[in-house]
């Protein structure tokens, strides 16, 4: 692994918070990810599962998690079952966990080859008086599941074979501990926005007229890599010129042109957690007055939307007020004006033509995180504050985003101290 070591104590505390939450005579099972094919014999790189990550710090594929808190044994209470190792592995795929080197990682006392699961998953569910089972699938709201995953033949496999257990979502619970982040996880984060603002003050260095989009997206990648990320977070969107008005535009394939602005929605990934930025710069360093006094508006929202985050807050709610900070701007920039305003559809409000995203979401070991966007706003959630207007018609968007934690009383930045300012990243832009 590239990243720091993580202590185990991050680990341990994450499964005694899950135990909680269990009923009593209950097994909750995690499974990794599996390996994803491309073609031929190709594979994508590995992604741990997140849930697995957060109880364990396993880092590694075709990995188990098998909780029973209240199985007389105590030596099979908590057991990580994990791939056997050979030298045949070892040649051809490297190291791979001892059982020595899990416990250390884990804190897991019982670590036992994936060859023993079917034995003693047995020996637990007939023998332990397991009644509940907490099997895990992925809940989140934004997912589009059209791949079996290792977790869902698990949840076939489990159910088809002990038909009269009583079976319980693990998920919402996971989804209600992994909103919340530990200092250890903040500072993971912090890890992960510092190694993101290294890149962007290379980028603003880099960025001049005729430069391509992928050229600056491989500029992010070497800071990202040489300072211990495996890359990024997400997709880069590298955008210039009427591209900053697609979304989740990807491409990165065109030429930054003088006079257009670039927006850049970028993150690195740090020890599974992620870092999510956006920026727009000016191509040529210098911004227009039109596209200055758009920047300005979307920075004034962003500044009002910090103010309104803290404890007790629903995110429905605040994202309405920042839809009407975001309208009055908009009248501000005579995008348009209170007469249309008065008559205009309520299905369909004007401003959604210039901003028709939401103001943010949680972020996490996903960049896209669990949790529930219905819930009150608590203390050590993370948060982006992304605000954008979105100009077709003039050939460009604005959008600004900040990664935010929420304190007892309002909020840390993890991005404070990356450029923000239209004049400070014109200064940088044009310094030598």
């Amino acid at each position: 692994m590239r990243y720091k070591h993580i202590k185990k104590d991050l680990f341990e505390s994450n499964r005694k918070n899950l135990v909680k939450e269990l009923k009593s005579n209950a097994l909750a099972v995690v499974n990794s990810n599996d390996i994803m094919p491309t073609n031929s014999d190709g594979t994508m790189r590995f992604r741990q599962n997140s849930d697995l990550f957060y109880l364990s710090g396993v880092d590694q594929e075709e990995s188990i998690l098998l909780l029973c808190p209240d199985f007389p044994d105590k030596k099979y209470r908590e057991i990580l079952f994990l791939r056997e190792t050979s030298e045949l592995i070892a040649i051809w795929e490297g190291h791979k966990l001892t059982k020595e080197e899990a416990y250390e990682q884990t804190g897991i006392e019982t670590v036992l080859w994936l060859s023993d699961f079917p034995k003693i998953f047995n020996m637990l569910m007939v023998m332990g008086d397991v009644e509940y089972v907490y099997l895990n699938t992925n809940d989140h709201y934004r997912a589009e599941v059209t791949v079996e995953t290792r977790e869902s033949r698990f949840v076939k496999w489990c159910m088809d074979k002990y038909p009269l257990h009583r079976y319980e979502r693990l998920a919402p619970i996971m989804h209600r501990l992994r909103s919340i982040k530990s200092k250890y996880e903040i500072d993971l984060l912090q890890q992960a926005c510092d190694i993101t603002e290294k890149a962007f003050r290379r980028v603003l260095k880099f960025v001049k007229p005729g430069v391509l989009e992928y050229e600056i997206e491989a500029e992010f990648a070497h800071e990202f890599l040489r300072n211990g990320s495996r890359g990024f977070a997400y997709e880069p969107i590298i955008a210039s010129g009427a591209s900053s008005c697609v979304l989740h535009y990807i491409e990165n394939s065109k030429a930054c042109n003088d006079g257009e602005v670039l927006l850049l929605d970028v993150g690195a990934e740090y020890a599974n957690y992620n870092a999510d930025l956006t920026r727009t710069i000016p191509v040529n360093g210098k911004f227009t007055a039109r596209q200055k006094e758009v920047y300005n508006a979307v920075l004034r929202v962003q500044r009002e939307a910090f103010k309104m985050l803290k404890p007790g807050e629903k995110y429905y709610d605040y994202h309405k007020e920042v839809q009407k900070i975001t309208e009055s701007e908009l009248i501000g920039l005579k995008l348009i004006d209170k007469k249309d305003i008065k008559n205009q559809d309520k299905n369909k409000p004007l401003f959604m033509k210039y901003f028709m995203h939401g103001t943010g979401h949680q972020l996490g070991l996903d960049v896209h995180d669990v949790g529930s966007m219905y819930h009150k706003m608590q203390v050590g959630q993370v948060w982006t504050v992304e605000p954008g207007i979105y100009i077709r018609e003039e050939g460009f968007g604005v959008r600004i985003e900040n990664n935010v934690v929420i304190e007892k009383h309002g909020i840390h930045d993890l991005m404070k101290n990356i450029p923000v300012e239209a004049e400070e990243i014109e200064e940088i832009m044009n310094s030598k």
